[in-house]
Parts: C-alpha cells; structure tokens; sequence
C-alpha cells in the first residue's frame, strides 16, 4: 500500500474544521458574507467545504481500496459501508426522532457521500485509472446533457434534479428551505459528485507516485489551472451551481481543492514551516465521528429550553453583549470548532480513531 500524503490528512482536519464552521452560526440571520452559501447561481468560500469533503472521502478510498483495485467487486463490503454512512445521516436527519415519518428528509450530506461511495468504488475496482478520467469526463458531459432534456434546466422550480426527487422520493421527503420542495443533494445530483469523489482518489494516486514536493506542487497547480479555466469558460452556458452540483461545478472546486493542496505542500514540505499547522492533521483523524458530534451538539443544545429560547439562543445572546451580532454568531461557530479540536486532541493522543 502507498504512503498517505500528509497534505491530505491537514486538508481534511482544515476542511472537517471549517465544515463545523458554517453549519453552527450563533444565528442565521447573521452571518458574514464569506460564510454564506449563493443564493442559486455563482460561488462562495462557504460552497467550497462541501465538495471538498467529499473530495477527501474519494483521496482516502486510494489507501483503503489499493488491494482491491482490479479483483472482483466486493460489493458486500462496498454495500455495507454506504449502508450504514445512509442510515447514520438519515438518523441525523430523524433525530430527536420526534418527527412523522411522512415528513421525514431522505437525503442529506452522508446519504450523499454513501451513494456517491458505492458508485465511485465501484468504478474504481472496475476500471483501470486512464479509464477513470473517461468515466469523469463522460458523466459530467452527460449530467450535462441530462440537465438541458427541461424546457427550464438551471432554475429551481423547473430543473429535472427537483422533477426527478419529486417523482421518486416525494415533496414531503424533500428540503424544504428553498420556499419550494427541492433538495440539494438530490438523486440525481449525486452523479456528478461522483466525479468530485474520483478526483480525490486520482489526486491521491498522483501524489503518492509523484516524488519530489516541487513536482507535486507543479502537477497539482497545472491541473487546477486546467480545471479553472475549464470550469469558467462552462459556466458561460452551464453556470455554477451548488444546489444542482453542476459540471462547471465539480470543475471549479475541484481546481480550488488542488490549488490549497499545493498551498499546504509548499508551506510544510518545501518552506518547512509546518509549526502551527498540526492541528489540521489532528482535526482529521477522526471525521465521520466528529462531524456526527457536532451535528448532534448544536441539535441537543436547541432541544434544551433556557428562559423564552434554547440553550443555543441563550449561549447566542451572551454573545451579543460584548460583540456586533455577526462577530457573536461568529464566535459561537469557532467556540463549537474548539470544542471539537479539544475532542480530536484526546482522540488523537489516546490513539483512538473511530471509523465503519
């Protein structure tokens, strides 16, 4: 089996990190620009950390997956794995398992990783690496084409990804939060960040056979220019969008992911300034039982009553009195990532690491 590039394992506690971030705003009234998701089209920091994530499942599937790599498809053990990654985030989406199950939400971003898991792993076991970029290329043209089969492809009411989760799933089963049903990890926009999940996996393929810390940093930063122009130059007829995961999309993410793997490779390994740079490493090490804890965290401290509002609330409110409203919603964000670097510390130190 390969070595793992270090460079994935901070890019992963640096995405985890940020990934907490985002999602436990003191309040969602207020927050920074930055931080918010677009409202449809475009692209902000904040709609980088998913795809990133999901970037970083498909970089470490090249070490778990190596010696599997060309033998027959072990579909018991890629079924039972995205099985049980749908059900924990379906848990997620049911807890405090106080809602009518006609009104339950099926997907979510572990259902997402879990699906876009099998499908990816099975083209991995399946296909040889050159045939890996074929596939990429090919389901991103083809999303593509299947977007445009809609007299109105890119707008929310009319896209196919809602028409086709509103056929097969059912408007009560969908996220609501869009004023419409519709979900943003839908079905059907889950073939493309099968395509994210693969270039993970083909990047952690590279690095492992590039030697040199100036090569790999040249390779990563030729192909995020590719990517970048390439993702640009799409959007012209094909926008950006998070919510439908399009092509231009997975394009420029993808270019934006290799762009601060670079960045972490020139920093630790050719300035050889990695002091202050560990916690990332750390803050990887155990992901999927973080990233529950920190949904459950902010879910719990709603349910517990304080006063006229929640724990959370009041937790917010205190907040405010010495900070603007955003810099408090702020702060509660980053006290949540502290306390999850805490945790991960432990974790880290007891040797424990906690996976499926």
């Amino acid at each position: 089996m390969q070595q793992r590039e270090r460079s994935l394992d901070m890019f992963r506690g640096l995405t985890l990190a940020a990934m907490i971030m985002v999602n436990t705003p003191g309040t969602w009234a207020h927050i920074y620009a930055p931080l918010r998701h677009a409202s449809w089209h475009g692209i902000t920091p904040t709609d980088l950390i998913f795809p990133f994530f999901v970037f970083i499942v498909g970089a470490a599937m090249f070490h778990s997956m190596g010696k599997l790599v060309g033998q027959a498809i072990p579909g018991k053990r890629i079924g039972k794995r995205a099985g049980l990654l749908f059900l924990i985030g379906l848990g997620l989406n049911a807890f405090p398992f106080t809602e009518a199950f006609e009104s339950l939400r099926y997907m979510g971003v572990l259902q997402r990783i879990a699906i876009a898991y099998f499908i990816g792993a099975v083209l991995i076991v399946s296909l040889p690496r050159n045939g890996l970029w074929i596939a990429c290329g090919g389901i991103l043209l083809g999303y593509w084409g299947l977007l445009n089969t809609v007299p109105e492809p890119y707008t929310l009411e009319g896209n196919i990804v809602r028409q086709w989760d509103l056929a097969l799933i059912g408007a009560n089963h969908l996220y609501q939060g869009f004023g419409v049903a519709f979900d943003p990890e839908g079905l059907l926009s889950t073939l493309p960040a099968v395509v994210t999940l693969l270039m993970g996996y083909q990047t952690s393929a590279m690095l492992s056979n590039t030697s040199g810390a100036q090569n790999k940093c040249k390779k990563l930063l030729a192909l995020a220019a590719i990517a970048l122009t390439a993702g640009c130059v799409w959007n012209t007829v094909l926008p950006i969008n998070k919510a439908l995961w399009t092509s231009s999309y997975v394009l420029v993410t993808t270019a934006w992911a290799w762009i601060i793997l670079a960045a972490i490779i020139f920093v630790v390994d050719i300035v050889k300034q990695d002091k202050g740079f560990k916690w990332m490493e750390i803050y990887g090490t155990n992901p999927l039982f973080i990233y529950v804890l920190a949904w459950l965290y902010a879910s719990v401290l709603l349910l517990i009553p304080v006063g006229n509002t929640s724990a959370y609330g009041a937790l917010y409110q205190a907040l405010t009195i010495p900070l603007s409203e955003k810099a408090a919603s702020l702060a509660f964000a980053l006290i949540a990532v502290s306390i999850f670097y805490a945790l991960s510390h432990w974790l880290y130190k007891k040797r424990i690491f906690i996976k499926l």
